[in-house]
């Protein structure tokens, strides 16, 4: 699979159910190969693995992923955590069997640079800022999609 890294979720921890007082690593990231589709990626592992290939790329790199698992997702679970995606499955790494490959977008094909700025939700599913201010008591308690832009960053 190749495909443009469109998010990427920081290296967490958690106890090893297996094997008492140690610790399994994961890390989670989204590719994306074209317009409509782009799938979540979930690697876990030893730690020296997992820090080691949350490093070896960010946002924006281009990846191309060899022998990943494929398996169903589990929507409700999976989603409260990951983007929502196209698709009812989900890639996994593993140490011993799937490679990570890192190449510039430039090298491989330019039209995966596109892609970055292409929004992961329909276009009908979102609020504006100034919606949000006009029916604020119409809409509190729910979840909302913004699409907004930063205009500026400063200390």
């Amino acid at each position: 699979v190749i495909g443009v890294v469109i998010g990427k979720t920081d290296v967490r921890s958690f106890p090893d159910r297996k094997n008492i007082g140690s610790e399994r690593y994961t890390f989670n990231f989204t590719i994306r190969d074209s317009p409509t589709y782009f799938i979540n990626v979930q690697s876990w592992g030893r730690e020296e693995y997992i820090r080691s290939l949350s490093e070896s790329f960010r946002v924006g790199d281009c990846v191309t992923i060899e022998n990943p698992l494929i398996q169903s997702k589990e929507a409700e679970r999976e989603e409260k955590f990951n983007p929502v995606t196209p698709s009812c499955y989900k890639l996994l790494l593993s140490e011993n069997h799937s490679v990570v490959k890192t190449s510039s977008c430039y090298d491989m094909d330019t039209k995966l640079l596109s892609l970055l700025h292409l929004p992961v939700k329909d276009p009908q599913d979102y609020y504006s800022l100034g919606d949000i201010v006009a029916n604020g008591q119409s809409l509190d308690g729910r979840i909302l999609n913004v699409l907004a832009a930063v205009m500026s960053v400063s200390q």
